[in-house]
């Protein structure tokens, strides 16, 4: 009597038999689950389309019928609400207010995050382990918590006539400061798990930390910066509340700008419309000219 177990059953060249469910995936996997994508993402596009129609009528046709109406009457679509939005001082102002806000929260918090990263994955110094538990720590402390105490701190600090609450300068600290422990958690996970052999090799070659993280962890670190910049990016240009709090009329960024214009939307969307659109438009931009980077940092983790 043999002992020997019988194999199991297999499908085509010996492969294991294939579940019902997996068989059911692969076969929606086609034709069908892409048409539904699409469906789904046309569905999803409607509103910001219906904004761009929007922004291109008049104020008196938004008023009297629905955007929908433009699509048979061409016509109705013109640029002057564009015009007349740029041609305000305050809206002028607070467009580039929001790129002096952005630009700098986003560029400050990656290159802090990143050397911080580095440090926490590949340095040795005392309580190390502790000061990155810290960091975790402050993720789940809410924006909230800050802002009265961080507004009652800001009123404090004024020298030579420059006073932190209310200025571009404020705004922007208080992104940074917000931003790093996400940035750096994500960063340092990145890093660390970058082969130790290539930093060793590094070092025997007589490389510097400086130089070992310039020409060795950044550039192959570049998928998962580019992803943080771009979430960095877009949570900044896109923020109300801490613009609601720190902000003043000369530093206010458009979302601030946009909510004090709505007094009755129905009578002003021709401000209203052109201007959401312009502040849709630039972090879309920005998303796409960087998705590709964006997408490697999101598939990274399951390679690694």
């Amino acid at each position: 009597m043999s002992t020997e177990k019988e194999p199991r059953e297999a499908g085509p060249a010996g492969a294991p038999r294939r579940s019902m469910a997996s068989r059911l995936v692969g076969r929606l996997g086609g034709g069908l689950v892409q048409g539904l994508l699409v469906v789904v993402a046309l569905f999803w596009l409607v509103p910001t389309f219906g904004l761009l129609v929007a922004s291109l009528r008049s104020n008196e046709d938004n008023n009297a019928s629905g955007w929908w109406e433009a699509l048979s009457t061409p016509a109705q679509l013109t640029g002057k609400s564009y015009t007349a939005l740029l041609d305000k001082p305050d809206f002028v102002d607070s467009f580039w207010n929001t790129v002096l806000i952005t630009v700098p929260s986003t560029l400050l918090v990656v290159v802090i995050a990143s050397l911080a990263a580095y440090a926490f994955a590949w340095l040795e110094f005392p309580g190390r382990d502790w000061l990155f538990l810290l960091v975790v720590a402050l993720l789940v402390v809410p924006v909230q918590v800050a802002l009265l105490p961080v507004a009652k701190l800001y009123g404090k600090i004024e020298f030579g006539g420059f006073q932190m609450f209310g200025s571009v300068t404020g705004v922007v600290l208080f992104h940074v400061a917000f931003g790093l422990p996400f940035a750096i958690f994500l960063l340092r996970n990145f890093f660390a798990a970058i082969p130790r052999d290539l930093l060793e090799a590094a070092r025997m070659d007589g490389g510097s930390e400086w130089t070992i993280f310039r020409r060795v962890v950044f550039p192959l670190g570049g998928p998962a910066i580019a992803s943080l910049g771009i979430f960095q990016f877009l949570w900044v240009w896109n923020d109300l509340l801490v613009a609601l709090v720190f902000a003043d009329t000369g530093s206010q960024p458009m979302t601030k700008w946009l909510q004090s214009q709505m007094r009755q939307f129905t009578g002003n969307i021709d401000v209203l419309a052109p201007g959401a659109f312009l502040s849709l438009i630039v972090p879309l931009a920005v998303f796409f000219a960087f998705q590709r980077y964006f997408v490697q940092g999101v598939l990274a983790g399951s390679v690694k």
